[in-house]
């Protein structure tokens, strides 16, 4: 049984280009002109495609030359967890310890450690 493809027909340029920050893209490439069995050119490539956040999990540097003292890149180098309720990117320490900032979500934790009133 061959596996078909399928196409969600919701998806934009918007997602796509989401898609490709959040997993990261990288090219690589050889390029050689040959004439008469003999390399006359050769062209090495690597192009990386990813977000600060992307780049940092999966250890990519930045090219020489270039600072990684940046605020999105200390930013970037913070774990992050999707919260359960509203699925944003918040960092761990502050979901477990004190709750999403964006909707409210309480964690047992901060729950447990909440004086109450």
């Amino acid at each position: 049984m061959a596996l078909e493809a399928t196409r969600d027909a919701a998806g934009t340029l918007a997602d796509v280009i989401d898609r490709i920050l959040d997993k990261g893209l990288v090219i690589n490439a050889d390029i050689a002109v040959s004439v008469a069995g003999v390399e006359l050119l050769g062209i090495k490539i690597r192009a990386a495609l990813a977000s600060f956040e992307t780049a940092a999990k999966y250890g990519l540097e930045f090219p020489s030359g270039t600072s990684a003292e940046t605020a999105a890149w200390e930013e970037a180098q913070v774990a992050k967890e999707n919260c359960p309720q509203c699925d944003k990117r918040v960092s761990v320490e502050e979901l477990v310890s004190t709750g999403c900032p964006w909707c409210g979500w309480i964690s047992a934790k901060a729950k447990a450690l909440k004086p109450e009133v």
